[in-house]
């Protein structure tokens, strides 16, 4: 299921968070889940940014580059958890697909168009 702010500007943008993340034994967290998007106006990109909350820790990590044709895919965010001491529970993931405006080459806005924010079970992987 996608969830999408009242404010988006193009309804067929979804973004949905999977139930499970995984936790390695080196701390690398990997969370992930679908998107679908359009492509974003001329003068704007993707981008996917993914946020983990554990135990009063939070980690935003950005995933692949999102490839916006309408089709639903499965996107991935993998990061050291060095900055975050993430272990297997329960947690917390945001997951935002969001359009970035440039003014030349560089970002004058970021609009998040679809987010979606589940409870997960960080799993040892």
């Amino acid at each position: 299921m996608f969830c999408a702010p009242a404010g988006a500007t193009v309804f067929n943008q979804g973004i949905s968070v999977h139930h499970d993340a995984y936790v390695a034994g080196d701390g690398t967290v990997t969370l992930s889940g679908s998107y679908r998007c359009e492509q974003a106006s001329p003068r704007g990109a993707m981008q996917i940014k993914a946020t983990v909350e554990h135990e009063g820790g939070r980690l935003s990590i950005g995933a692949e580059q999102p490839v916006c044709d309408g089709t639903e895919r499965r996107w991935v965010a993998t990061a050291p958890g060095r900055w975050v001491n993430v272990r297997p529970g329960h947690a917390v993931v945001t997951a935002e697909l969001q359009e970035v405006r440039l003014s030349g080459l560089m970002p004058r806005s970021v609009a998040t168009v679809a987010q979606d924010r589940q409870d997960v079970e960080v799993r040892r992987h």
